[in-house]
């Protein structure tokens, strides 16, 4: 008989090897007796081998039927008697075998979703897994002790997935495991020490979770490790020292903790952080000088604990540092000149601590950080020169600053509580003496001249005359100048009008370009050549054609080595010349994580220019929740994708629309802010598309008051129906109607102007109260299943929605602070001040939300800075109820009483309507969708 060799036998598992195999014993069947075989062997050995690859097919069909029948998959994304390697939604093969599951995205039938469960075990028969990721998906129950047998596992993402349980200690035998995402469930318990066995493992999430206990010691051990995140849980003790040992590890984020003690000097070994995060801890005793030694240190947040001691001037080593939170301790002594040297900070915040002395004296003259914090400290002496150029959002309250303010100054800078002469709410003299007496250094003293004899009443009248002719020549000049610029104004026919609100050039757009970029094309991405995209677009088939924008054709294609991407086609002929140049322009000045990535350009051909970008599988938010589940469903119905996911979408697009609106210089407006403009990846994270429209704002307040009176000369507002404002409010309005899309399902609300939308607006607003969240189940998805905080977070969301569609711009909150209050939706609708003993304090819950908002109902401007509170006030946050997760989300009453009152409107967000007027004509007025 025929001896199959062991190193045969040990690729029989595979295809193309059977294949070869069988169809040598076809040849051998037809020679007579070579070296022994004999002739009829041939044809039963044929049969056998294609026996077993069936069974192995079989066998895998099989597995995979049974965890559709456990999940309760839908037929669209499964459908039976297809090939699930080829047809199946999230099911990768290779070679026969079933390598990877994605069950991201994907909708149970209605009977799968009433019994929803953590039933997964078909997938230890899968034993060629290599991935296998749930995030958004729910998986309610325990995690089992069998996933450990799951020994080829690589990538294990269960995110966001509902799961109830505790980490089973088996999860340490997934040796190979290199990702391990478990974020937003409700896993309590501790981390097994077997977790430390894990010794392939680069990227660990456990955030947003209920963990107890200490952080193990042997998570030290995990030497490939370059990403941890802890943050969000109940960890106490302290950090251990072996983290410092981890070379490899570039983010390390455990805020929102309680651990104690102090900070191990052995952090300054981990020479590759890029981001460490240790803020709202209670953490003790001094920042060791150590993490100067971080040289490749980005973001560096010890914010809310009890550190004590000096700046290190250490600190200045590390040269990359971008973001520098140390607020919220009890730091003394003076602040390092040298702090103020490091080219690359961006903000600075050293608010509410103990620090004291005046401010070195070319500390905020040599910086270019745009936001600086010092507010709640015991700063004295003079404000000298600022770097204006740079310096965009200052805050210096609350100290015992003198003397006058330098001219220029920056525009909306907080001096609140000071001792500075002709600046209101300052401290009473008194209190400012008694300060000074204190530190013994004189007060209110500065050079002046002696004084020159009383003027006569001749010299009074000369005086009078005086100042009366300057007054009235300074209007004259100023009557001459409004003439002449009337005067000499080219007019404007209606054309004119028309193309700037279609497609022409708009006052406050990005400067114009013909044919010359003001940025290196070179770091914009590939240059890549005409015909890489045309293979990859199949010659820009309609197959592959996404849709045709207003400034370009949209296509999808695959390069050579893989990977997906998105190609917009600008064919000069029908779009906009320099829309093109005009967008990579927006590119050379904006760079954010929440952008949609540029990839590359094609500038080859005259008469059409190409920009390549990455392809987002998640498509946009109009995808994600307005498609279709099946032929039967009613027009217009919403997936029930779940709550987690749309507050997830909703803070992701706020980050994005912050960066532009206030961490840009000047500020951008995106200008077409609407669900199909904000674009997800698997994971639903937000990245902003449809770029070409974004501008420079128009009437911030980092224009000149003479550019505003000459611009409001020109022409009015953009307040006509479907004009788009370059201004920061209207981004703003139009992002009050996604998050309104997001609460209540219904289809294309952002991107409309359809008159039954605007009527369907001053419906639903009709039912958003903040002194009732009964009304909101009027408006609500219906195929949104939230319990009672659940309801609670979207009660908070509509409410931020209507602040954010306020007729007058002016009210709508800056975006800065809807993400604050989006990424703590239960304190608009909660008075949840509770410390760590779970005790309500006595502080003001009104207090509370105009230092985390600030107060936009008294100011027009868009860069409002954060108004500080008093030391108790804001360390009272340090002791309020975390947010516990439940499927992702759950609400901060986990522990403790909540006072249950309903604060007013005017202590969180202005009423934009009154609750009185009837529905149908709260928003007459629909200038304000497009107005400033």
């Amino acid at each position: 008989m025929f001896i199959c060799p062991p190193e045969m036998c040990s690729k029989a598992r595979s295809a193309p090897f059977l294949l070869f195999l069988a169809l040598f014993l076809v040849q051998l069947s037809g020679q007579r007796a070579v070296e022994g075989v004999p002739s009829d062997f041939s044809l039963p050995s044929v049969r056998s081998l294609q026996s077993e690859v069936d069974a192995l097919n079989r066998s895998q069909v099989a597995t995979l039927l049974d965890l559709r029948g456990l999940l309760g998959i839908r037929s669209k994304y499964w459908p039976r008697k297809t090939d699930p390697c080829v047809v199946w939604v999230g099911i990768t093969c290779e070679n026969g075998q079933v390598v990877s599951i994605a069950l991201t995205g994907l909708r149970r039938t209605a009977k799968g979703r009433q019994h929803p469960a953590f039933a997964i075990e078909p997938l230890q028969n899968l034993t060629f897994l290599r991935s296998f990721n749930s995030s958004g998906f729910a998986l309610p129950g325990s995690i089992p002790e069998w996933i450990g047998g799951l020994s080829g596992l690589q990538q294990l993402d269960l995110s966001f997935s509902s799961i109830v349980s505790i980490l089973p200690s088996s999860m340490g035998s997934l040796s190979n495991l290199r990702t391990l995402f478990m974020s937003g469930n409700n896993i309590s318990g501790n981390i097994p020490s077997s977790f430390g066995s894990l010794i392939n493992l680069t990227s660990l999430d456990l955030s947003s979770n209920n963990l107890t206990g200490s952080i193990p010691e042997s998570l030290t051990s995990l030497h490939n490790l370059d990403y941890l995140d802890l943050s969000s849980n109940f960890f106490a003790g302290q950090i251990p020292l072996g983290i410092g040992n981890l070379s490899s590890l570039q983010t390390l984020v455990l805020n929102s903790n309680e651990l104690n003690g102090s900070i191990p000097v052995e952090l300054g070994k981990a020479a590759s952080l890029r981001i460490l995060d240790l803020s709202s801890n209670a953490m003790s005793g001094p920042i060791p000088a150590s993490l100067g030694n971080l040289i490749n240190l980005l973001s560096l947040k010890l914010s809310r604990n009890s550190l004590s001691g000096g700046i290190p001037v250490e600190l200045s080593n590390c040269t990359a540092l971008q973001v520098l939170y140390l607020d919220g301790n009890v730091l003394n002594g003076t602040v390092p000149s040298s702090l103020g040297l490091l080219q690359n900070v961006s903000i600075l915040n050293l608010s509410v601590n103990n620090l004291t002395g005046p401010l070195p004296s070319d500390f905020l003259a040599s910086t270019k950080a745009q936001q600086i914090l010092l507010s709640d400290n015991q700063f004295y002496g003079y404000i000298l020169s600022i770097n204006s150029l740079y310096v965009k959002q200052l805050d210096l309250s609350r100290n015992y600053f003198q003397g006058t303010v330098p001219v220029p100054f920056i525009s909306g800078a907080v001096l609140d509580s000071n001792c500075l002469m002709d600046v209101p709410n300052q401290r009473g003299t008194d209190v400012c003496m008694e300060f000074y007496g204190r530190i013994q250094l004189p007060f209110g003293l500065s050079p002046v001249a002696s004084p020159s004899p009383a003027p006569s009443s001749f010299d009074k009248r000369h005086l009078v005359a005086i100042l009366t002719g300057a007054f009235g020549g300074l209007i004259f000049a100023l009557l001459v100048l409004c003439i002449v610029y009337i005067l000499l104004r080219p007019k404007r026919s209606k054309k004119d009008e028309d193309k700037d609100l279609t497609g022409g050039s708009r006052r406050g757009a990005l400067p114009p370009v013909s044919g010359n970029l003001s940025v290196n094309l070179l770091s914009l991405g590939e240059n890549f050549s005409y015909d890489q995209l045309l293979l990859a677009t199949n010659n820009f088939s309609e197959s592959n054609s996404l849709k045709a924008g207003h400034s370009g054709h949209l296509f999808r294609g695959t390069l050579e080595n893989g990977l997906v991407i998105v190609v917009k086609r600008i064919e000069l002929e029908k779009y906009k010349k320099d829309s093109y140049l005009a967008e990579l322009e927006f590119f050379g000045k904006a760079s954010h994580t929440r952008l949609v990535p540029l990839l590359g350009h094609c500038f080859e051909r005259d008469d059409e220019k190409l920009l390549v970008y990455k392809y987002m599988p998640g498509r946009d938010i109009g995808y994600a929740l307005h498609r279709k589940i099946n032929e039967d469903a009613p027009e217009g119905t919403l997936p029930s994708l779940d709550w987690i996911t749309r507050l997830k979408i909703a803070i992701g697009a706020a980050e994005g629309l912050t960066y532009l609106h206030n961490e840009c210089t000047p500020p951008l407006v995106h200008r077409d802010i609407q669900s199909s403009s904000i674009l997800l990846d698997d994971k639903f994270e937000v990245r902003l598309g449809s770029l070409s429209e974004a501008c420079t704002a128009v009437g911030e307040p980092y224009q000149g008051v003479i550019s505003r009176i000459l611009r409001r000369s020109q022409t009015s507002d953009y307040g006509d129906k479907g004009a788009t404002s370059p201004t920061c409010a209207y981004d703003i309005y139009c992002f009050g109607k996604v998050l309104l899309e997001l609460v209540s399902g219904k289809l294309g609300i952002s991107g409309s102007t359809d008159p039954s939308t605007d009527a369907w607006l001053d419906w639903a607003l009709g039912f958003i109260s903040t002194y009732d969240k009964e009304g909101i189940s009027k408006i609500i998805d219906p195929k949104l299943i939230v319990d009672e905080d659940l309801m609670e977070e979207v009660w908070a969301m509509s409410i931020i929605a209507k602040s954010c569609l306020n007729p007058k711009p002016s009210k709508r909150p800056p975006m800065k602070y809807v993400l604050k209050a989006l990424e703590n939706p239960l304190n608009i609708v909660r008075d949840d001040r509770l410390n760590g003993s779970g005790r309500s304090q006595g502080s003001s819950h009104g207090s509370w939300n105009a230092a985390r908002f600030g107060s936009w109902r008294h100011s027009s401007s868009e860069t409002v800075v954060i108004p500080g509170s008093l030391r108790e006030e804001y360390l009272q946050q340090k002791g309020t109820t975390k947010q516990l997760t439940n499927g992702g989300s759950q609400g901060s009453g986990g522990q403790g009483e909540v006072s249950q009152r309903r604060p007013g409107s005017s202590e969180i967000f202005p009423e934009p309507i009154e609750e009185s007027v009837a529905p149908a004509t709260t928003m007459n007025a629909k200038s304000d969708k497009q107005d400033t």
